[in-house]
């Protein structure tokens, strides 16, 4: 696939990663984008991408009103593309469908993908992108993910400091110093995370909670070994 002459969602994920070197290599023409026809995962991904997408019709008793839709802009001088997966036809919303492996949790995919998630949603003028994600083989859990402007903000820095590089063809360093950007305020399904840690009431209703169960759970044991024992 062509890579050069603009950038991508996974380009963002690796631009955010610091690996710049290698993708200005792609970006430059100086190498070759690597060959995915050998790997399994990817490969699997792109096999099972209309499963996914019909799966999560049927979940959300919608359907799906587009697929494979290209969208791009030029976003402060940066060329940007993107290869949305699917629309949902309830809501006009984008759909973006993935299979990870059995160990990843929900969370892990919203972070690993956000900067591609939050490309798309601009690239698409949607305010946000269902994330339809096939855990393994037996697991299947979907997730509305909210753009963010700002921190859509702070990676297209990063993403137009990196396209300077291209542009000038001078190779860049490895970036070791780029932040993480804070997805805690980003609603997922509408709902955004907080730390309750400085919450005393929240606190004490949660030692409560854990103190009460941990008492039931005896208490369960208890009765039922009672009851094995009377004859």
């Amino acid at each position: 696939m062509e890579r050069k002459g603009f950038i991508g969602g996974s380009d963002c994920v690796k631009i955010l990663a610091g690996d710049w070197q290698e993708l200005w290599e792609v970006k430059t023409g100086r190498k070759e984008s690597d060959d995915l026809s050998n790997n399994i995962a990817v490969q699997l991904g792109s096999y099972t991408e209309q499963f996914n997408l019909d799966w999560f019709a049927k979940q959300y008793a919608t359907q799906i009103i587009d697929t494979q839709i290209e969208v791009q802009s030029v976003i402060n001088g940066v060329p940007a593309k993107g290869l949305i997966d699917g629309r949902c036809g309830s809501d006009n919303k984008i759909i973006e469908a993935k299979h990870t492996n059995s160990f990843s949790t929900m969370d892990d995919v919203v972070v690993r993908y956000m900067p591609q998630v939050q490309l798309y949603c601009y690239l698409a003028g949607t305010s946000g992108c269902y994330m339809s994600v096939i855990f393994g083989n037996s697991k299947w859990e979907s997730v509305f993910v909210s753009t963010d402007q700002t921190y859509f903000d702070t990676m297209w820095s990063e993403v137009t400091t990196f396209w300077g590089f291209v542009t000038k063809d001078v190779r860049p360093p490895n970036r070791h110093d780029i932040p993480s950007i804070p997805t805690d305020s980003i609603p997922l399904d509408n709902m955004v995370k907080r730390d309750a840690s400085t919450d005393n009431q929240f606190m004490d209703a949660a030692v409560s909670y854990c103190q009460g169960y941990e008492n039931n759970r005896v208490f369960e044991s208890a009765k039922k070994q009672l009851k094995e024992l009377v004859k």
